[in-house]
């Protein structure tokens, strides 16, 4: 194809999520002209298409949401503490809506492939439409948690009932009335989906192999005082979130498990137990590096576990034991060990009684066959890496970002790879990424990166590009704080445990998003450290 008919750019945005709505929204204000790319149909990312029942945000609603705009932070209203998927849904649609930002997108249109030309110094895009496009520029805001996974057993093809996928769920209602159901994951989508789909079943299965860490999210309608409360002080409220670890409310004591007696250790959990907050694996500030401190949390909710779960024997096989606590996503939950107690429902331990294969009827384990009308998969996603190499882009000495990645993710600062100049990352290993608010993190990267481009026009500078040597320093940096924690050694999707044959590697910074934040700041201030640019 002649580049003539090649569809031509400034910047291209790849993705409708949160990241990619504000990117066009920054970038198009900076005077650039940038063009948003997106599978769906609609705005929301991973909102869009993870519509199963029961689908909701475990961050606080009043931290879920953009800062950027004053007004926006005025007008609307959240109605509960935790947003459901629907009302986050409505709330980016409002977003496109309130800064006309659909205008500036092609739906529908899935990217495939790009390369990067070095003597135009433009990237191609691929697209499944057959259409192409170019840009000096791409930023891939393609989301963490967006390349779905089946669970690679064989003969799902094979059933003739009813296949959904939280990750892909149906747009049009799905009814589970008096339905044999059977769903496979305890992860946060199975944790959501479980008690929702219970209410209405004739019979659920559940088919779980890793037990989840969820306590209950005690979500509530937000009064209209409270909402107030926030909208008056929301300015100091994201100063004084994004100075802390995550960039969301914390619920911490500021001490050491072992600073604190076991009264007040107590105290402490039974205060964020009966808040409902994520933020109980960071009660202590080393519950995710010390195995003591971890386990004081860990068996404290195990315990509130046994509480809400009637048969003991089921109780045992809910209760996670082979990992520590914040190893694995934990969860927030509504009902789901309650399920448990329903004469409708029945918990398969797949690690005693593993899955053998999909049948045309249902699920044949090693024990026995288990008839089914409808099976939720409910069983996570490539993350970090999955959805950039899908696309796996192509620089100009023909070099696959999918070969540089072969032993694991290398990136300065989760934005850049070395050897991709103009290629920026949003929300990518090396970053604080599924560690912060991912909101608060999508604007922060994006806010860096529209720094970066103007500094770049201002001196006349074409080309920019991540140092192979301040790369390896901060993917060793990334690697040396990881692997002082105790999350490395559990299988994870934090570690790509879930995807056959990938590298295990730990690639997310928890040095903490505060000081994430202020290490770009610094590269920023002294003229894009360890970034080459011509």
């Amino acid at each position: 194809m002649a580049m003539s008919e090649v569809e031509s750019h400034d910047i291209i945005v790849v993705g409708a999520g949160f990241a990619g709505l504000y990117g066009i929204h920054r970038l198009r204000n900076d005077g650039w002209d940038v063009l948003g790319i997106e599978s769906g149909s609609d705005v929301g990312g991973v909102w869009y298409h993870n519509r199963y029942p029961g689908a909701r945000c475990d961050t606080l609603s009043v931290d879920y949401s953009y800062s950027f705009s004053k007004e926006l932070e005025q007008e609307w209203d959240w109605s509960e503490r935790y947003a459901t998927q629907g009302e986050i849904l409505g709330y980016i649609r409002h977003v496109a809506d309130r800064f006309d930002l659909r205008r500036n997108f092609v739906f529908d249109t899935r990217v495939t492939g790009m390369e990067r030309n070095d003597g135009t110094g433009l990237w191609t895009i691929e697209t499944n439409t057959g259409k192409r496009y170019c840009a000096r520029f791409v930023l891939l805001a393609t989301g963490p948690l967006s390349a779905p996974l089946d669970p690679g057993i064989s003969g799902l093809d094979d059933f003739k009932g009813e296949l959904c996928r939280t990750s892909a769920w149906p747009h049009e209602p799905v009814s589970f009335e008096g339905k044999r159901i059977g769903v496979v994951g305890t992860g946060s989508s199975g944790v959501q989906s479980i008690p929702e789909i219970a209410k209405t079943a004739g019979h659920i299965t559940v088919f779980q192999r890793t037990p989840a860490y969820s306590i209950p999210a005690r979500n509530r309608p937000m009064a209209p005082a409270e909402l107030d409360g926030f909208k008056q002080k929301y300015s100091e409220h994201r100063q004084e979130v994004r100075s802390n670890y995550t960039g969301f409310t914390l619920e911490t004591t500021g001490k050491t498990a072992a600073e604190c007696s076991e009264t007040e250790q107590r105290t402490h959990l039974d205060e964020v137990f009966a808040a409902g907050s994520l933020g109980i694996v960071a009660t202590f500030t080393d519950v995710l590096f010390n195995v003591e401190a971890n386990e004081v949390v860990a068996e404290y909710v195990r315990d509130r576990i046994r509480e809400r779960v009637e048969d003991p024997e089921t109780a045992e096989k809910l209760v996670p034991k082979t990992y520590p606590i914040g190893t694995k996503r934990p969860c927030l939950d509504t009902g789901y060990y309650e399920v448990f107690n329903q004469p409708n429902a029945r918990l398969v331990d797949i690690n005693d009684t593993p899955i053998e294969r999909f049948t045309e009827t249902g699920i044949q384990t090693s024990a026995e066959h288990h008839d089914l009308d409808m099976i939720v998969l409910a069983t996570g996603f490539d993350a970090l890496t999955g959805a950039i190499l899908a696309i796996d882009p192509v620089n100009g000495n023909g070099d696959r970002l999918s070969d540089a990645w072969r032993d694991g993710p290398g990136t300065y600062l989760g934005l850049a790879a070395a050897g991709f100049p103009n290629l920026f990352l949003i929300s990518a290993a090396g970053g604080t990424s599924v560690f912060g608010n991912m909101v608060t993190v999508a604007e922060e990267a994006i806010d860096w990166v529209a720094g970066a481009l103007a500094w770049m026009s201002e001196n006349r500078l074409e080309t920019m590009e991540a140092r192979p040597e301040a790369q390896d320093e901060w993917t060793r940096h990334v690697l040396e704080i990881g692997n002082s924690s105790l999350l490395p050694a559990t299988n994870s999707w934090y570690v790509g445990a879930n995807v056959p044959g990938k590298p295990r590697s730990f690639s997310v910074y928890l040095g903490g998003f505060n000081i994430y934040t202020e290490k770009c700041r610094e590269v920023a201030e002294n003229g894009y450290e360890g970034f080459s640019a011509r």
